[in-house]
């Protein structure tokens, strides 16, 4: 018979006793120190396996912390079916079954490495997940109430979600009585497809609001890289201020910049280019910690050695030898100043409310709140994102969110202006539905445009999107 699980006090004692830093502290020393952390994704399913992965990584990477991204079968809390892939061939499982594993594995895996360990995962109800990943000892979860429900699952309830993790962050308030403080990122970056920053960080405040009063100490606040410098620097800039207007003090907040996941650049310099610049953008726009990606992004699930590259070219963009780069500053404090008056207008009514929980219920069910291209009947998905003739994402159409008339016809006024090469878009505010359709699809295309590998009139007849399994608005985002 296995041995019980140890109670919450042994697991503090058990994190204290075990000789490495915690992910909250390596996220402090990040942000003291002005050096970008780093941190891949990584999951499979045989535990000897993610042994081999997680080493490799740390061997040939140099990661600052390190991933266990969860299988599918865990996500939704179907732990039998995970139990008898395990059994049958582990190669069909798409993370490692924390849960059925067991604890005793997971500290395997933690004693492993000299670096924290972060649990990615995508359940709304991860109340056992977290209580494995607690009694292994590890120190980062990722997820809330909204980001990991309404952009993955079909027909969970907001309140059922909001419930089960608010059981997460109150026994993160009860470790921090006993010495361990917990990182809680928040996933930000939602469906990950043309994602506006206001929604994002919207999202983000009101999980983190909800987290703060539970007695969560250390929140990280992840954002989308959208493709412009300008916006993703001045989005990542905002998260210390956010904090500051809406969360006690005390309360350590970490921006993160997960670097960009939509369709990606097929050809391998192409895809080295973009991940060289969303480590400068995280350098420049202050992130605490960069989630990085591979030059397999576009051809399917990436191998080690790949991985390690990626961790590898990352780390080139925090040189000090690379301290000239600078940015058009005055084009950041604009992005700034509207992003947080979006941010604002779309949040403030909702913590205006007796009750959180229930006022996010309400609003994302009136529309109030939204994000775009939700896999859940519990969100709209009427907001439009569009990108403007820079690159920027704005909001074609928002939707019943409660923007100001300010901020509706600012983002009307830059989806309307002039394109980067210096010509007209020709009202894209007021596009027909097929004619919408195919400029999303230029959107989502953004890079592989960019980079030339793809025609630029992606409407002709017989024209194809790359890698149009990535590209699906509604498919559910990488972890």
């Amino acid at each position: 018979m296995p041995p019980a699980p140890p109670t919450l006090k042994e697991s503090a004692a058990y994190i204290t006793q075990l000789g490495k830093p915690t992910a909250a502290e390596v996220l402090a020393r990040a942000r003291e120190s002005g050096r970008t952390a780093l941190q891949p994704r990584c999951g499979v399913g045989g535990h000897r396996e993610m042994a081999l992965l997680l080493k490799e990584l740390e061997t040939e990477g140099r990661p600052d912390l390190l991933t266990l991204t969860i299988d599918s079968h865990t996500r939704l809390r179907r732990f039998e079916h995970a139990a008898r892939a395990l059994r049958t061939d582990h190669r069909t499982l798409n993370g490692y079954p924390l849960v059925t594993h067991g604890w005793q594995r997971g500290r395997e895996l933690n004693e492993l490495v000299a670096v924290p360990l972060e649990i990615r995962h995508g359940s709304p109800d991860p109340r056992e997940l977290f209580a494995t990943a607690v009694a292994c000892g590890i120190t980062s979860f990722e997820g809330g109430g909204i980001s990991y429900n309404l952009p993955y699952s079909k027909d969970v309830p907001l309140a059922d979600s909001l419930a089960a993790w608010a059981e997460v962050d109150h026994i993160c308030g009860e470790l921090a009585g006993l010495g361990v403080v917990m990182d809680r990122e928040l996933f930000g970056t939602l469906t990950a497809v043309l994602v506006p920053p206001s929604i994002s960080l919207a999202v983000s405040v009101l999980e983190a609001v909800a987290a703060a009063a539970a007695g969560v100490r250390c929140i990280s606040v992840s954002y989308p890289q959208s493709g412009h410098l300008a916006q993703d620097i001045a989005a990542l800039r905002a998260v210390p201020l956010l904090a500051a207007r809406y969360l006690p003090a005390g309360t350590d907040v970490h921006a993160v910049l997960h670097e960009f996941m939509g369709v990606f650049p097929r050809r391998r310099h192409h895809a080295d280019d973009l991940i060289f610049y969303g480590a400068l953008t995280a350098r420049l726009g202050g992130a605490s910690k960069l989630i990085t990606k591979t030059h397999q992004e576009a051809h399917g699930i990436p191998d080690a050695a790949a991985n390690a590259a990626g961790l590898r070219l990352a780390a080139v963009a925090r040189s000090p030898l690379l301290d000239f780069v600078t940015v058009d500053e005055d084009a950041v404090a604009e992005e700034l100043e509207w992003i947080l008056r979006e941010t604002a207008e779309i949040v403030e009514p909702v913590l205006a409310a007796p009750r959180l929980d229930t006022a996010i219920v309400t609003a994302f069910a009136a529309g109030r709140l939204d994000i775009p291209f939700s896999a859940s009947r519990h969100a709209r998905s009427e907001v439009i994102p569009r990108r403007d003739g820079d690159g920027a994402v704005r909001y074609h159409s928002p939707g019943r969110l409660p923007l100001s008339a300010a901020s509706t016809a600012r983002n009307r006024r830059l989806l309307d202006g002039p394109t980067r090469t210096g010509g007209s878009t020709t009202g894209s505010t007021g596009l027909p539905g097929a004619d919408l359709f195919q400029a999303l699809r230029r959107d989502i295309d953004y890079f592989p445009l960019l980079f030339g590998e793809l025609p630029q009139d992606t409407t002709a007849p017989g024209s194809t999107t790359a890698d149009s399994a990535t590209s699906t608005p509604g498919k559910e985002p990488a972890l």
